[in-house]
């Protein structure tokens, strides 16, 4: 089910997220949202922290590009010492 419900703006800008459309999506205070607002559509859509698992999975997935593109340790290694000589 989609969820709708009617919400007003303040005076101050503010938009209430009604109350069983954020216990529903699991919104707390704090929660955060990206806004992208095209003529007269608004859309919030939640943001997070990534997870150690996501972190895991970017890593891997560079490894393996490092793999299949021949570099070695020694090469990131230099890279790293080359970038921060950069400043």
């Amino acid at each position: 089910m989609a969820g709708v419900a009617t919400t007003k703006m303040s005076s101050r800008g503010q938009v209430v997220i009604p109350e069983g459309i954020r216990k529903r999506l699991g919104f707390t205070t704090g929660s955060q949202f990206v806004v992208i607002g095209e003529e007269d559509t608004v859309i919030l859509k939640a943001i997070s922290a990534p997870t150690l698992a996501d972190f895991d999975e970017l890593v891997s997935e560079a490894r393996r590009q490092a793999r299949q593109a021949g570099m070695k340790r020694s090469d990131v290694v230099a890279a790293i010492r080359e970038a921060r000589g950069a400043k």
